[in-house]
């Protein structure tokens, strides 16, 4: 005990006091170390604590097309135009003034591409005015010869009207949807494997009509 109190040798007593305290402090260190590394402190909050979620309004998915640019509109449905309960400015359209043209992602498709399909309204007069382009309005018609192969009316589901403002010379544009390569008819809207159209370089014609007004033309595309 006396040697821990009174060092013992050549050395300044103080020289071996400051060896002692070094030493001591790299046992503290050391301890100190080991201390951390098992009880991680913070981690315990970070591991436990939940995900954010978004809020329930910003979560929902809005499928109207009329909430603003960030909301996803529903397939068919055209692009800045209001609901049914809106009142929209403007007198109907003539529908002398309202051109629609079919449109496709592709004009050719390789085997097994699927087809995105839409159209764009517009109006050509001189001023504004108003078109119910909802979905219950539209029909869309797939073709290859005389023959018709797939009608959108045949089984469509919760059709919607939707009163389009149209400003003159401006297209509009649908929502694209996919057309699945099936035949349709009203009698095959249940079936689980629809009959697939012929492919291999077949040829085919897209038509629609929007609130009773044809496409002046077709839009032609080929299935491989």
């Amino acid at each position: 005990m006396s040697t821990l109190r009174h060092p013992v040798g050549p050395q300044p007593k103080r020289v071996y006091w400051r060896r002692r305290l070094v030493v001591l402090f790299v046992l503290v260190a050391i301890v100190a170390i080991v201390v951390l590394i098992v009880v991680r402190p913070g981690s315990g909050d970070a591991a436990t604590a939940p995900a954010a979620t978004p809020s329930g309004s910003a979560a929902a998915s809005d499928t109207s097309g009329t909430s603003g640019t960030d909301a996803t509109p529903a397939p068919g449905s055209v692009e800045g135009a209001a609901d049914g309960s809106t009142t929209v400015e403007g007198g109907p359209c003539d529908p002398a003034d309202v051109s629609v043209v079919p449109v496709t992602d592709a004009t050719n498709y390789t085997a097994g591409a699927i087809p995105q399909i839409s159209f764009t309204i517009t109006n050509t007069g001189t001023v504004a005015c108003t078109v119910n382009a909802g979905t219950s309005q539209q029909v869309y018609t797939i073709t290859s010869g005389d023959e018709v192969y797939w009608t959108s009316t045949d089984c469509q589901t919760d059709p919607t009207d939707t009163e389009a403002l149209l400003a003159p010379g401006v297209p509009v544009a649908s929502t694209p949807f996919a057309w699945d390569r099936t035949r349709s008819s009203p009698d095959t809207c249940s079936a689980t494997d629809p009959p697939q159209v012929p492919a291999a370089g077949a040829s085919y014609h897209l038509a629609v009509s929007v609130a009773g007004i044809p496409s002046a033309t077709t839009q032609q595309f080929i299935l491989n």
